[in-house]
């Protein structure tokens, strides 16, 4: 049997890492054999990208398409070298980001061509979609504020204006409401133990449907 792409998507301190790293566990708990990645950064070449794409630079900004390409080859390199092996060996994948981000923080957020991003998105996943993708909702400025109290170094795109991280967030929301079938709206605010226990409420249901025991 083949396995199951799992992604978690949302605006910066919604709490990915952590409702990952706990879905993990409780998957391995069930006997289920996973892969817990990211992206960028899920492939040494992805390392590499990440650091060009997040640390901030005292020379001349990464410009907005260039982001994309980059972004794209990350994902290109994720899915040939992590995801698709994997998937193919039955594990369920748990990923933080895939194209999702993409349209909400090159799209909304930059305000690039979209045509052209779902172009790259096709190039980039050869076709490979989610199982289903998890949105965890939360307040931009309520994210962003956890970030500081986590005395987090903020990132370069953390960095940016508010205005920025809201266009994000509309971006989710039109995408949950175009992909209601995919895309499964998880309220972000809960403590990460609530919002954890509504998660596998989900993937119980999924799993049976998908053919685990």
């Amino acid at each position: 049997m083949n396995g199951k792409l799992i992604v978690f998507e949302g605006v910066e301190g919604c709490g990915k890492t952590t409702q990952i790293q706990l879905c993990g566990e409780w998957l391995q708990s069930l006997g289920i054999s996973i892969l817990m990645t990211r992206e960028p950064g899920g492939t040494e070449l992805g390392l590499h990208l990440r650091r060009l794409l997040l640390e901030q630079s005292s020379v001349k900004p990464i410009a907005d398409r260039t982001e994309l390409l980059l972004y794209a080859a990350d994902r290109s390199q994720h899915v040939e070298q992590e995801l698709r092996p994997n998937l193919a060996a039955g594990k369920i994948v748990l990923c933080d980001r895939y194209t999702d981000s993409t349209i909400a923080y090159q799209g909304y957020g930059r305000g690039l061509d979209m045509s052209l991003i779902h172009e790259l998105n096709a190039i980039a996943t050869d076709g490979l979609e989610s199982d289903i993708t998890f949105w965890l909702d939360v307040d931009v400025e309520v994210g962003l504020a956890r970030k500081r109290r986590n005395g987090d170094v903020a990132d370069r795109i953390e960095q940016e204006a508010i205005a920025f991280h809201r266009r994000i967030q509309q971006g989710y929301r039109e995408l949950a409401a175009s992909y209601p079938e995919r895309i499964v709206r998880v309220d972000a605010s809960a403590n990460p133990a609530a919002m954890q226990l509504v998660i596998q409420k989900i993937l119980l249901s999924k799993l049976q449907e998908w053919g685990y025991k």
